[in-house]
């Protein structure tokens, strides 16, 4: 499950990168993938449910932990996400015009898409940096790990102890 986590995560924070600057892919792209990064986004919250649902039965339990911090820049997250996405269905000039919709313009939609957006940015970062560790890890695991395996086929047999051990201390300090 970390490994399907950690690949959906992956393309949810390249996409958002990607429709961060519709100056770079361009308006459809950004567009289009600003829809397509909603329902992943439906799906990260899915299967992260049970989490939510465990933390909100105990938010009040304790005055404070980690998880509850966690929550609420979700929650902040989930709603400046629908804010910039509602917001920009109301500005598209590519979505709407394709499935033969005309929506009158409005600048406060343009405001509310802007300022909603760079609410998604602060909190993308803070939702990032409370998670490192999670990331770190799985980066580690699915990412540095193969490769370092592969590098370490033909190695020696003391090399390769000197890597078990390398590992071992590793998950050690992650298990803290």
């Amino acid at each position: 499950m970390n490994k399907i986590n950690f690949i959906l995560d992956l393309g949810i924070f390249t996409a958002f990168l990607l429709a961060l600057e519709p100056e770079v892919t361009g308006l459809e792209v950004h567009e289009w993938l600003s829809v397509a990064l909603a329902g992943t986004l439906i799906v990260h919250l899915l299967l992260h449910w049970e989490w939510v649902v465990g933390v909100l039965k105990a938010f009040f339990r304790k005055l404070f932990h980690i998880s509850r911090l966690k929550f609420l820049v979700d929650a902040l997250l989930l709603v400046a996400m629908v804010t910039v996405m509602v917001s920009g269905l109301m500005i598209s000039r590519v979505i709407f015009p394709a499935l033969g919709v005309s929506i009158m313009e409005n600048q406060d939609w343009r405001i509310l898409h802007s300022l909603s957006a760079d609410l998604v940015l602060w909190l993308t970062a803070l939702h990032f940096a409370l998670n490192w560790k999670w990331v770190v890890a799985m980066f580690r695991r699915y990412i540095v790990a193969p490769f370092t395996s592969l590098h370490l086929r033909g190695a020696s047999p003391q090399t390769q102890l000197v890597k078990v051990e390398v590992e071992r201390v590793h998950k050690s300090k992650l298990t803290r």
